[in-house]
């Protein structure tokens, strides 16, 4: 598989622009945001696969896909970009992402809200979701990646 195969996790959305050490749009940190281009399959995939892990962390405490190819069948309909090889939580994302305001039956999609969340409204839900996601993101980031550029940064000034 070439590396032009493996699309970017961009959402049009970036941050990292303005000076953001993790993107609010694709959640991706600012050095892969700059070095995608450059990253071969397995460094994309590792990226990937970080992003998946933490957004299936937000939406499974919040919600169940109890029915995953009913939820892909309505995404492919509605012509929703996903990520098949991604978890069905992933899709449920990009479901909420899409067509917060139009969704007026999650079960139709194979999905229902956990009991403490049924009272709130998708938009609000959308908004707590991305929230949370770029949370779990920047701590990741400062938890992993922030203490290496320092130590870094001190071996360099020696």
């Amino acid at each position: 598989m070439s590396s032009s195969t493996i699309k970017t996790p961009c959402v049009g959305l970036c941050s990292t622009v303005y000076g953001d050490l993790v993107c609010r749009g694709c959640k991706r940190f600012h050095h892969e945001v700059v070095s995608w281009n450059l990253y071969d399959d397995e460094q994309k995939r590792a990226v990937l696969r970080r992003l998946e892990i933490l957004l299936v962390q937000v939406m499974a405490a919040k919600l169940e896909v109890f029915d995953p190819p009913r939820l892909r069948q309505q995404l492919e309909q509605r012509s929703i970009r996903f990520a098949p090889e991604q978890s069905p939580y992933c899709w449920a994302y990009q479901l909420i992402a899409r067509g917060a305001r139009l969704i007026n039956q999650l079960d139709a999609y194979g999905m229902a809200l956990l009991p403490e969340f049924r009272d709130w409204t998708l938009p609000a839900l959308r908004d707590a979701i991305d929230r949370e996601f770029f949370l779990l993101s920047e701590a990741h980031y400062q938890r992993y990646i922030a203490p290496r550029f320092l130590q870094a940064g001190l071996t360099g000034a020696d």
